[in-house]
């Protein structure tokens, strides 16, 4: 038995063009500012650095193309070579704040009287000025007056002047740089201790773990996130280190204290050079060395998600 026709005039109507592509489209228009903005921010900049690289000028007047030279004065350059030197040091130095904020972690997930208090102070360094923090620093090291020095008396040993002393400059900046960093880094941890799961440390305290072997075991497997997190921050931070050095030295004493960010504020933008294309320069190694970080970053993400999957 045939069905009767369908009148065409009672027919659903087709879905608009909007209706069928509205669950892809929207995201996208939500990131469309963000995007954009980042796009005008940061990567034009990058681009702009990279080609002003290659040209001399001093901000004013007209660009003159100069090629690879600014690069390969660069392969000449000692205070380039300090700056890479101390970006190295500082790499090494601020990787000390993962273990040190982990261990004030455990130290501070307890549940004691007047333990939110001694959190609070510990969070302090956190939230306060990397200028401050400098100038704090900077008045610890004082060799006339500072707390060093009476430390230092205290146990008969002769005052060290750390910001002048050409071998412990940097050394004493990254001290001063891995004060707030550890307590970013014990934040971390801290989140992460109140995440973990009860049932493996009750069941793990039922075969007999404790002390080391629950840390290792344990404790730290469940805290992988937030170690992930403190070293991709604490790495960068590294590379990025400026406050603390134009607070406390300068770049001084005799340039031993520069690294690659401040060197390229000096070369291009202070009263020693406006030499815009050299600074980029500099500015476009220490992006690469960033890059091949964040290259690998990335690449450690995109594992993880297909490990999940």
């Amino acid at each position: 038995m045939n069905s009767p026709p369908v009148n065409p005039s009672h027919a659903p109507p087709a879905a608009s063009w909007w209706s069928r592509h509205q669950l892809q489209i929207v995201p996208w228009l939500f990131l469309a500012p963000a995007l954009a903005m980042f796009m005008v921010y940061v990567i034009a900049p990058i681009f702009e650095s990279i080609v002003i690289s290659f040209y001399e000028w001093d901000g004013l007047s007209p660009r003159t193309f100069i090629g690879l030279d600014n690069y390969r004065e660069l392969m000449t350059d000692p205070d380039f070579h300090i700056s890479l030197k101390n970006n190295v040091i500082w790499f090494f130095g601020f990787l000390l704040s993962i273990p040190m904020g982990l261990g004030l972690a455990l130290l501070l997930n307890q549940k004691v009287f007047g333990i939110r208090l001694a959190k609070s102070l510990f969070f302090f360094p956190f939230v306060i000025s990397q200028v401050v923090i400098g100038l704090v620093f900077s008045w610890f090291y004082d060799p006339t007056n500072g707390l060093l020095l009476h430390v230092m008396d205290l146990f008969g040993m002769d005052p060290i002047a750390v910001l002048s002393d050409e071998t412990l400059v940097t050394y004493g900046i990254v001290v001063a740089g891995l004060y707030p960093q550890t307590a970013y880094c014990m934040i971390l941890y801290l989140t992460g201790l109140n995440n973990l799961r009860p049932d493996l440390i009750e069941a793990a305290r039922l075969e007999g773990a404790k002390g080391w072997t629950m840390l290792f075991k344990i404790v730290l497997p469940q805290l992988r996130p937030a170690t992930f997190i403190a070293v991709v921050v604490t790495i960068i931070g590294s590379l990025r280190s400026f406050d603390m050095i134009s607070i406390m030295t300068q770049g001084g004493p005799y340039g031993q204290s520069k690294v690659l960010a401040y060197y390229m504020y000096e070369k291009a933008l202070s009263e020693y050079g406006y030499r815009m294309g050299y600074g980029s320069a500099i500015a476009t190694v220490l992006f690469l060395l960033m890059l091949v970080y964040i290259i690998f970053i990335l690449y450690r993400v995109y594992k993880q998600e297909q490990e999940t999957e």
